[in-house]
């Protein structure tokens, strides 16, 4: 919530973190959520959802390009990619940056966030809403995936907001919708989702994450980056159903890199490897902290 010239972040209960605002670009309540889109000092334009940051101007590249390039560059060729969630857009330009992507499709369940987001965050998704290889849809991901057809997909990345108690994302983690997914995808296809934070307090959410996709797939990887606007090092886990990305070798990284013609500020085939590399508490984590999300017993992320 705003609070006179700060925005706060409840984390936890015990953990709050507080934003400098010198002006409210937007302030409201969708369908779906509550949005703020404010201007500070040290971030440029921030979104929050739901009171929770989600995204800030200075260094959305780090999480956008951590939660797709280390998969699309897995991939030796991928051409049908989905997105679910990322209603800010800059999911989708980093899609469309990799030529042999033919057909990208953004299903977003919150059509007046993605309006919002058009209007007012154009340095997000730099008109990538309207790209000839792009699709929009607006509706719930989990009834989209499941009225897909079979092997519709080389890639499909989840960029939904974390679980909350009553949010719209709370019944897209679980290990009955992943099996659906599996179906979605290619014979080499491959998943990657934003996990939530990856300190040593609250890993909960990527271990049960981590565990669940073990449950489906043959080959899944925790991997993470420092955000600063987040305040927190941040988990990504990639799901596989064939291509390892560290069995990618970095000479075959740099390859593919610059045969796509990518410019990344974030991402590079030499950092590659690096992001897989986990502390060992993140390890210890996985292997003991993590539970099976299912529809009966769903993750929920309570502050």
């Amino acid at each position: 919530m705003a609070s006179g010239l700060w925005i706060v972040d409840q984390h936890t209960e015990h953990l709050y973190f507080y934003y400098r605002v010198d002006s409210v670009l937007y302030t409201g309540q969708t369908a779906y959520q509550r949005v703020d889109i404010v201007h500070t000092p040290l971030l440029g334009k921030v979104l929050f959802l739901d009171g929770r940051i989600q995204s800030a101007e200075r260094d959305e590249f780090i999480y956008h390009e951590a939660l797709t390039h280390p998969a699309l560059l897995t991939h030796p060729n991928p051409q049908r990619v989905l997105i679910m969630g990322g209603g800010e857009g800059a999911t989708l330009r980093e899609v469309l940056r990799h030529p042999s992507v033919e057909h990208a499709v953004m299903v977003d369940i919150d059509q007046e966030l993605v309006e919002l987001c058009e209007r007012l965050l154009p340095e997000w998704h730099q008109g990538c809403f309207h790209h000839p290889r792009a699709q929009l849809s607006y509706g719930d991901a989990r009834a989209f995936v499941e009225a897909s057809p079979e092997a519709a997909y080389d890639l499909i990345v989840s960029d939904l907001t974390e679980p909350l108690e009553g949010g719209p994302s709370v019944m897209l983690f679980t290990v009955e919708f992943y099996q659906r997914l599996f179906r979605s995808l290619t014979p080499d296809g491959l998943f990657v989702a934003q996990a939530g934070s990856a300190d040593p307090f609250y890993p909960d959410f990527v271990a049960s994450l981590n565990r669940t996709l073990q449950e489906v797939f043959p080959i899944v990887r925790v991997f993470w980056a420092f955000i600063p606007s987040f305040q927190l090092p941040w988990a990504f886990v990639v799901a596989s159903k064939r291509y390892d990305p560290l069995a990618v070798s970095p000479e075959e990284l740099r390859a593919r890199y610059q045969e796509r013609q990518l410019s990344t500020r974030y991402y590079s085939a030499r950092l590659h490897a690096a992001m897989f590399a986990l502390p060992p508490y993140l390890e210890e984590a996985l292997s003991e902290r993590g539970t099976l999300i299912s529809d009966h017993s769903a993750f929920v992320w309570r502050a």
